[in-house]
This record gives structure tokens, sequence and C-alpha cells, in this order.
């Protein structure tokens, strides 16, 4: 497992990260205790940073990990939650929120401190959030900072544009987005020069686009066209005639480049991040790569409308 340095935090975490999204059952029913093995085994096998947040399965996920972690000396990872969005469409970036989910969080996962808190899908309800964010919530970021409560300060969300805006007007330790960076789709790198000249460390997610790089295909809720899927599946095919899968290159791809310090995938099965963490550890194929790519590059760097169907989950 390779580990680089976040930004300019003293995290030097492991290049795949795990995301607790699946603790929280989003992706089907987990059984708890399988979930908290997974938990375990990530560690053991070399991932250092753990990330979740109260909306997934309306604070399940974060009561999941919790329980996991409560054998697990505290120096052996880094703990990042989120805060702002929360179950069945509710958004709240006041400060007197963001302290009381931040009290609630530490509890459900029996830790004193976070190391990264995050304001969450900061983007969603058309953006009505971002002054709120800028000019209350970030600053509260940094109060808590102050009293020893969290070490660092971050947002998440989809948008190249949303963190541009953000980083003009405000000052973040952390920056966590998901679909950019990616076999199809490297908009992420973008943000390097901003990111580099003021030290702020990169969070990739979800390096198969929320499912879209898969042979199985996107949920329901996805809004990729029916061409996007058809192409996608044009490149799995493919990558299954040379020996390997789509899925396995992607993971690959989105571990592979240093500039993003590292990228969060979701299980809550044992044998897939073990089975992750193995494939990451692998030589990548790089014209394997750029072959995947050409049939891809009708959907390169294509925008997907995540906020518009998901509004409500």
């Amino acid at each position: 497992m390779d580990y680089r340095q976040l930004g300019n935090t003293d995290m030097h975490v492991s290049q795949l990260s795990f995301g607790a999204s699946a603790l929280g059952a989003v992706f089907g029913k987990i059984d708890n205790s399988e979930g908290i093995k997974t938990v375990h085994a990530a560690i053991d096998n070399g991932i250092n940073y753990l990330d979740v947040s109260p909306f997934y399965g309306d604070t399940v996920a974060e009561s999941v990990l919790g329980e996991a972690l409560k054998t697990i000396p505290r120096d052996k990872y880094y703990l990042a939650t989120k805060t702002g969005r929360f179950a069945k469409g509710n958004f709240d970036f006041s400060a007197k929120a963001i302290e009381k989910s931040l009290h609630e969080s530490l509890n459900r996962l029996g830790v004193e401190y976070l190391d990264v808190l995050q304001l969450h899908d900061i983007e969603y309800q058309q953006g009505k959030h971002l002054d709120i964010i800028v000019n209350e919530s970030i600053p509260f970021l940094h109060e808590l900072k102050e009293k020893g409560l969290i070490r660092y300060a971050g947002i998440t969300s989809y948008p190249i544009e949303v963190f541009k805006h953000v980083h003009q007007h405000a000052q973040v330790d952390i920056m966590l987005c998901h679909s950019h960076y990616m076999l199809n789709d490297t908009s992420m790198l973008d943000l390097l020069p901003m990111a580099k000249q003021d030290g702020v460390g990169l969070i990739a997610a979800s390096p198969l686009g929320m499912g879209l790089l898969t042979e199985r295909g996107v949920a329901d809720w996805h809004p990729a066209t029916d061409n996007d899927k058809a192409i996608v599946q044009k490149a799995a095919s493919f990558c299954k005639k040379n020996g390997t899968s789509i899925e396995k290159l992607a993971l690959q791809f989105g571990c592979a480049n240093t500039d993003i310090p590292t990228n969060l995938v979701s299980t809550s099965k044992t044998h897939r991040i073990i089975d992750n963490i193995k494939v990451v550890e692998e030589k990548m194929d790089e014209e394997l790569v750029k072959e995947v790519q050409k049939i891809l590059h009708p959907i390169k760097n294509k925008d997907f409308d995540f906020a518009k169907n998901c509004e409500l989950m």
C-alpha cells in the first residue's frame, strides 16, 4: 500500500481509503457483524483513512463503524465524518446544527475527536447553502479546530466549479470530490494548481462512478442515459476480452495518480475490501487504460446531475 501526504496536513493516507456508506445499507441490506469484520480487514491490510457520514443509513453507518472501532487503537486510523446533510432531504449548515451533529457523531463513533469534519454535498438544493457555508459554516469549523474537537476542516461536492467558488471565499484543509477522477472523467485535475498552491488535500471518491464503470450497471437513480450505459458496456466487454474487468482497471486508475492522495471505495464485504487492496497493489496496464479511454471518449468529463435524482435520499 502506498501512503501519500494529504495536502499540508500531517496525515499520510493510504492510496485506497474506506468509505463507510455501505455500512449504512445504502447499497442493500448488510450483516452488521460482517460490516465490522470488513472495517477490521481494511485496517489490518493497510487502509488508514475512514470516511463516513450521519446521512448514510440515517446514522446507521456511523453506529456500525463506531462498533468496529471499539477494539482498534485510535492511532491506527484517521477518521472523517460529515455534517450538514441529513436523512430525508434535510440540509442544515448552521453553526448550531453543525455543533449538534458533531457531538452526536462523536458519540456514535466512540471517539473524542475527528481528524476531519466535512460539510456534506454543499451544492445540493441549487447551491442555496453556499453563502452560509462560506460565511458561517467554514468559520465555525475553524473554531472547532481551535477547541480540539476536529483537526481539519473540509467540504464535499460533485461540481468542480463549486470547489473553486468556495476556495475563492474561504479556506478549507480538505476537498472531497466524487466521480471526477476515474477512467472517463479526470476533471478533478483542474483543482490541482489551486490545491498545490494552498496545500489543500484532495480526496477522490467512487472511482467506479457510482456504479457506472461496472459490468452490472448503475442503479435506477443514476442519471446516466441509455447511450452512456451502452458506451460503458462496450468498454467493459473490451476489458473482459483482454483478461481483466472494467471494475479492476477503474480502481487501479483511480488510485494510481500520486497527485490525488487517496480514493474512497465502499463495501460491507470482507472479501471485497481485501480483493480491492490486492487490485490496487498490482501494476496497472497503462496501454489498456489508453484503449479503454478511447472507447469512453464520447462521455469524457461528462457532468451528471446527481442532485436532481438524489435530493430526497
